[in-house]
């Protein structure tokens, strides 16, 4: 299998060897901690910047680790995790650019051959690709992280707004549907929107996003308002510290 596309033209985003590395990196994380991988990290990272509140690199960095959440041992190598974190934040940065300044960013995914998967899935496994449309089935893993990040941070889907569930719908139809409520939405959107090309599904699922960065912007940068529990003092009143000089002559000077 081989990635698509080529990296978004951004001159601080990583190159194809970078993502490389950062996979490798992602897989050196330490046991029994379960990281993401780089396709499905690229898809949490979009996850967390469409949140309607502003999340820090601390809340979200621990999930890219482990699904749990669970900290990484004291015993971490430091230059490991000095440059996995310059990757992440590199990447992170480059997607919030590429989103604001221009409503498109080119997600990592997955383009598979046409004899996937190349082995039987053990006894008792089932391959969550088995079933899905060609297009959702290299989209699946992207979608995943995405996923992954509004478990951690469930804000964004908990929001009263039909607009974004409905983007939220477009993304996740590229999921294995489990209910039949989620049967029925897939049925809707491939018999309303249908996705013919990877190329047609890669479009549909960025605008999604895209969408949903705009739905949540007001939100995610809402600047709350000071209120003041007491009246305001004149600057001739008496100072509240009880010292019985005027305000402009006490506290207020």
């Amino acid at each position: 299998m081989q990635k698509i596309p080529s990296v978004a033209s951004t001159a601080r985003d990583l190159t194809d060897a970078e993502f490389a590395e950062l996979d490798d990196l992602l897989l050196q994380t330490p046991q029994p901690l379960t990281p993401c991988d780089v396709v499905m990290l690229d898809g949490y990272l979009c996850g967390v910047l469409v949140q309607p509140v502003l999340l820090q690199p601390d809340a979200w960095l621990p999930h890219i680790f482990d699904f749990d959440g669970e900290p990484l041992p004291d015993t971490i190598d430091t230059a490991w995790m000095e440059r996995i974190k310059s990757l992440i934040m590199r990447r992170y940065a480059a997607l919030n650019r590429a989103m604001a300044e221009d409503g498109w960013f080119d997600p990592l995914v997955l383009e598979f051959d046409e004899d996937y998967p190349p082995e039987a899935p053990k006894d008792g496994e089932a391959d969550p690709l088995v079933g899905l449309h060609p297009v959702s089935q290299s989209l699946m893993p992207w979608v995943a992280g995405f996923q992954h990040a509004t478990i951690c941070f469930p804000d964004l889907i908990e929001l009263p707004d039909d607009a974004v569930m409905s983007a939220l719908a477009r993304i996740f139809r590229h999921l294995p549907a489990e209910t039949d409520e989620e049967k029925e939405v897939v049925a809707t959107l491939d018999r309303e929107q249908p996705l013919t090309t990877l190329e047609e599904g890669i479009e549909d699922m960025v605008v999604a996003v895209a969408d949903l960065q705009d739905l949540t912007r007001e939100l995610r940068y809402k600047v709350d308002t000071v209120k003041r529990e007491a009246p305001k003092v004149g600057r001739n009143d008496p100072c509240p510290c009880g010292s019985g000089k005027k305000y402009k002559h006490c506290h207020g000077g």
